[in-house]
Order: C-alpha cells, then sequence, then structure tokens
C-alpha cells in the first residue's frame, strides 16, 4: 500500500435492528439488482482494496469478526459494535512478536501482508491518514505499550514498534502496582477516546504476571454533510420482532435537496450518508437496510466483496430518508472468538512470543475491547479502544422517489472512499438497548 491520501471505509457500524424472535440474533508516543445508473443519475467512484494490502486484509477480518459474533448464541438479540481496525491494528503490534505457529495463525486469522515492509508501511500510512487532520471533522489513531519496567524485552521489537506503528513505550510496575498500572492505561485510553471509553481494562485484568500491555484507540466525529433537521424528528415505532415494536426518534430528509448515493438488490437498500469535510480524507456512513425484515439473509451475504460492489453500484438520487437516533456502548472480552477464528495458540502455554522477549515464557491473556457511537441529528461520534494483556506461561487461562424508511433491522457503515479501510463494525438490536 503507497503513500497516498488515505480514504478510510470507518464500518461505525454494522447496525442490525434485528428481530429478536426472528433469531436475528493524550497519549505516550451485492452487486446491486438495479446496478447500472439510470439517466440523470450520478454514478459514484469508490476505489476498491487492493487485494493483499492492508485496508483489504482488515475488510476481510471485519467482516469474518461480525459474522462470528454475530453467530454466538450470547449475541443473540443484542446490538453489536466493535472496531475491527482497532482490533487489528493492537494485534498488528502483536504479531510483530510472535513466531512460528503462533505467527502464522495471528497472520491468517487478520489477514496481515506476510510481507514485513508491506504490512509496516501499511499500517504506518493508515494512521498518517487517519491522523492527517481535518477542519470539518475529527478523526485520530493511536497505539502504546506499557511494559513490566523489570522484563527485558528486546529492542528491535520495542524499535519495530515505535516506528511503524507509533506504539511508544512506557515503563511500569505491573509486579508490585498491578492495579495502578491498570489505572494508568485506562486514563491514557480515556483521554485518547475523549472519555467515550472508561476502564477499558477491567479489575483483576492486570496482576503481577503481567508482563506487556498493547493498546490501540481511535476516535471519530463529524457532522452530516446536510444535517437532519431536529424539528422534523418524530416518536415512530421501531420493529424488534414480527409482533414487537419499541418507540425511538426518528429522523428525517425527505425535501427536495434529499440527493443521496443509493442501490438495491433483491434483498436490501443501501444508502450513503456523507460526512460535512474540508482538506481531509472523505468520510460517509453506508446503510444496508434488509428488505422486509429478514436480517439473517443480509448478515448471511456479508463480506468485503459484497460491500465492495454495493459501494461501486451507488448512484445518486433522490431518496426519501428516515433514519433512526441511536447511542450503542459495547464491550468484548475476544479470546474466545478469535480462537474460533482461528488463532487458538496464542491464548495457550505453547505460544511463542519470542520476538518480544527472546523467550517462549510469554502468552496473551486476554484482548479486551469497547466501543462507542452517538448518532444523531448533528452526525456521528464514535470511539473505541482494545487492550491485548501479554502475561507468563505460569498464569492460567481462563424512479418514483426512493423511500428508505429505516424501522426494521438495517445495516449501516461509515465509508471513506479510498482505501475501504473497515474502522468500525456493529449491530444494533434495539435502538433503546445500549
Amino acid at each position: 500500500m503507497n503513500r497516498r491520501t488515505i480514504r478510510i471505509l470507518l464500518l461505525v457500524s454494522l447496525v442490525v435492528l434485528g428481530s429478536i424472535a426472528a433469531g436475528c440474533t493524550d497519549m505516550p508516543g451485492a452487486t446491486s439488482a438495479d446496478s447500472a445508473p439510470l439517466e440523470g443519475q450520478e454514478t459514484l467512484d469508490n476505489e476498491t482494496p487492493e487485494a493483499g494490502s492492508v485496508a483489504g486484509g482488515n475488510n476481510l477480518f471485519a467482516f469474518d469478526l461480525y459474522r462470528q459474533i454475530a453467530g454466538d448464541p450470547a449475541s443473540a438479540g443484542k446490538n453489536i459494535f466493535f472496531s475491527p481496525y482497532s482490533i487489528s491494528s493492537a494485534l498488528a503490534i502483536t504479531y510483530e512478536g510472535a513466531r512460528g505457529t503462533t505467527a502464522d495463525e495471528i497472520g491468517a486469522a487478520l489477514h496481515l501482508p506476510a510481507n514485513n515492509t508491506l504490512r509496516r508501511e501499511g499500517f504506518a500510512a493508515i494512521d498518517a491518514g487517519l491522523n492527517r487532520g481535518d477542519s470539518n471533522y475529527t478523526l485520530r489513531t493511536a497505539n502504546a505499550l506499557w511494559a513490566e519496567e523489570t522484563h527485558p524485552f528486546l529492542p528491535e521489537y520495542i524499535e519495530v514498534a515505535a516506528r511503524w506503528y507509533g506504539a511508544n513505550v512506557t515503563n511500569l510496575d505491573f509486579i508490585g502496582n498491578p492495579d495502578g498500572s491498570r489505572q494508568t492505561i485506562n486514563r491514557w485510553v480515556e483521554r485518547a477516546t475523549e472519555e467515550k471509553i472508561r476502564d477499558l481494562l477491567p479489575v483483576g485484568s492486570i496482576d503481577s504476571l503481567t508482563r506487556l500491555v498493547i493498546t490501540n484507540a481511535i476516535y471519530f466525529k463529524g457532522t452530516w454533510a446536510e444535517q437532519f433537521d431536529a424539528n422534523e424528528t418524530r416518536d415512530a415505532e421501531f420493529r424488534v420482532g414480527p409482533n414487537e415494536t419499541v418507540q425511538i426518534r426518528m429522523m428525517q430528509r425527505t425535501g427536495e435537496d434529499a440527493i443521496f448515493g443509493y442501490t438495491e438488490t433483491e434483498i436490501l437498500q443501501a444508502l450513503e450518508l456523507p460526512y460535512a469535510h474540508g482538506d481531509g480524507t472523505e468520510l460517509s456512513m453506508l446503510v444496508l437496510l434488509p428488505k422486509g425484515d429478514n436480517l439473517t439473509t443480509v448478515e448471511k451475504s456479508l463480506d468485503a466483496e459484497t460491500v465492495e460492489n454495493l459501494r461501486e453500484s451507488l448512484v445518486r438520487e433522490r431518496v426519501k430518508v428516515f433514519f433512526p437516533k441511536f447511542t450503542l456502548e459495547t464491550e468484548y472480552s475476544l479470546p474466545p472468538t478469535l480462537a474460533a477464528m482461528g488463532m487458538p495458540t496464542a491464548f495457550t502455554g505453547n505460544a511463542d512470543l519470542s520476538g518480544m522477549d527472546g523467550t517462549k515464557n510469554l502468552f496473551v491473556s486476554d484482548v479486551v475491547h469497547k466501543a462507542f457511537v452517538d448518532v444523531n441529528e448533528e452526525g456521528t461520534e464514535a470511539a473505541a479502544a482494545t487492550g491485548v494483556v501479554v502475561n507468563l506461561v505460569s498464569m492460567p487461562l481462563e424512479e418514483t422517489t426512493s423511500v428508505f424508511r429505516a424501522d426494521h433491522p438495517f445495516v449501516f457503515m461509515i465509508v471513506e472512499k479510498d482505501s475501504g479501510t473497515v474502522l468500525f463494525a456493529g449491530r444494533v438490536v434495539n435502538p433503546e438497548n445500549s
């Protein structure tokens, strides 16, 4: 991946307002059935992420992880929201210290480029683009290493993390003051996410056997290019099941100037809501709304190629848009999920993280993730953070005007249009549940 201007697909959330009954289930360092543009319509130019690139691999990981979480019985009837880019960034730094089978599994699960230069320059370029700044929105990401002050980590590992991932190391006293160390890391996360992500590392997650914590934080706040009029927001019903509705606040834009990128297939409608931007990278939200209430069909078809095909088939036209306000806060402990995705060894005593300290005495004891998103008339605020906790092995494991009325299960994404890197993903099953 070259260092051109990065345009990032933020999948702020694969928000799925799903049918429960139907089984929808401050910082140290798809092809559309109507894809041909109609007369007078403007085809939107979107660039597909390069195969083998960091952006392309991140998108593959995003949808793999989405399907894994959505398919977990524990997720049935629950909202989902996460940042695949935050998780992959933290785990890519972990991968830099992995060797043998452990490295192979992490690399395959995350679809990381095996070539060191391609992988490292790819992450560095995306991070540079995200942190470049724009006068109309805030978008930034940051990485950090937190090391036990007495543990001899290899200088080359520390140098790679700092040079390519901007992850500078801070020494902490995990042995003598584990909980104080935990609080220090959590304060960094709070500052990095405008205090939207608090207590990333829960009580007990850091102990005297912890030797390293790798963190990533990402934050976005932007306004719509054309905001919704708060005076037009109305109370409305949202279907959460075949015979169940909840009361929500529904935003709307239905006037002559309601021009959006739009397409549809046999099973869904796709809508692009752009964010205001200046000289920075262009961002938008992509929403996928099932026709009818069959969210499961859309989720099963969801992958990186399908989403790219949908984006490429978007045409600008007038659309009457009805879209709910919502706020989500989620948290995950990811070892079981990541193990099921093909990287179990990192979480066992057989882990090989010798690239970190020259020994095989370390393993990943936890991967914790928290995310937040608020969607309203002005725009969107989203934040997420990931912590990879590395312990000593002795620690045990545990042509009519189209109408787009989002009053039932749907998928949505925030899209940066060049590289298509997925930063956030999620599902809303019930807008009233956070």
